[in-house]
């Protein structure tokens, strides 16, 4: 038997289990749980090394671990740290929430989670305030985060309540099998009604803040389906469906097609409303409730700001 593993009762409590097929024989074991959990392989390497993986019933200590056919993996509940954030009384817009998961809808210029530079006023710091428990998988900083929205983007995001809730949502993200929907007004008429965007995103060379569709082919896959909505003078109403969700996708989209989101100045976005920020809104969410696998779908209408740009713009005659 390997040195590296060591033989324990399976866990009490276990946030997933996998048993492993013909397709993923010879993979990696940090591999296969960063494809079937969406997490990082530094963050499932941790996971390895902190003993809160199986391996047929033993304790994995080594990530590169190959893996054979018909192998059963499991993860445990990581037992939930106590969090060195302070709760804050920021009012957030709550739109669903249960004992495995909250639906928010995130107004625009909210930080999502502490960073260099945004140590509260965050929406982790309200969730702590708010909530009564946040999943422990993303650690101290990003408890219960799921998934992310950039500041000035508003709309709909998920919070996992729990490990076992925080892995089913991040692995509906990454098999696609949940739905995003963002609204954006963009720049200049889009001459096709629908369409994808299928490209490779790094980051820029230009500036390492902001990210780029790599021409080289560096980078991560990232795909977009776009529907145009409404056609205005100057500008169009668009709808995106993100298939996969790399840092600012949708913003590097829009502008590898030559139509930037207004308000995005960071991207290139005109202002001519002097907008705090992006005319983007994540609209729409579908996902399969962890616990009872009924599909669930939340909808958050336009924020003010952005019906009153609508509301002075003329529509195209096409």
């Amino acid at each position: 038997m390997d040195e590296n593993i060591d033989i324990i009762e399976d866990f009490d409590d276990v946030a997933c289990r996998f048993d492993v097929n013909g397709e993923c024989v010879g993979m990696r074991l940090d591999v296969y749980l960063g494809m079937q959990t969406g997490e990082s392989r530094s963050h499932i390497k941790n996971l390895i090394e902190n003993g809160n993986v199986t391996l047929n019933g033993a304790s994995v200590k080594k990530a590169g671990q190959l893996l054979k056919l018909k192998d059963k993996i499991a993860i445990a509940v990581q037992e939930v740290k106590q969090l060195d954030l302070t709760p804050q009384n920021i009012p957030i817009d709550i739109v669903y929430q249960d004992e495995d998961l909250a639906v928010i809808n995130k107004a625009q210029g909210m930080v999502v989670h502490p960073a260099a530079g945004s140590y509260d006023n965050t929406l982790v710091n309200a969730l702590l305030y708010h909530l009564t428990s946040l999943s422990s998988i993303n650690g101290v900083v990003r408890p219960g985060i799921v998934h992310r929205l950039d500041k000035d983007t508003s709309g709909l995001l998920v919070v996992a309540k729990n490990d076992f809730a925080h892995i089913s949502l991040q692995q509906q993200i990454a098999t696609k099998s949940a739905k995003r929907y963002y609204y954006a007004l963009v720049d200049g008429a889009v001459l096709k009604d629908e369409g994808v965007i299928h490209t490779f995103i790094d980051r820029s060379a230009k500036d390492r803040k902001l990210m780029a569709v790599s021409r080289s082919g560096s980078g991560r896959e990232a795909i977009t389906l776009y529907k145009v909505m409404q056609r205005y003078v100057g500008y169009t109403l668009m709808e995106y469906e993100l298939k996969t969700g790399r840092t600012h996708q949708i913003r590097v989209h829009s502008k590898h097609i030559g139509h930037c989101v207004v308000g995005d100045r960071a991207y290139g976005g005109s202002n001519r409303f002097e907008l705090k920020g992006q005319l983007l809104h994540a609209h729409k969410l579908v996902l399969t409730h962890p616990r009872s696998g009924e599909v669930m779908t939340f909808e958050a209408e336009l924020p003010n700001y952005f019906k009153d740009v609508l509301s002075k713009l003329k529509p195209a005659n096409i």
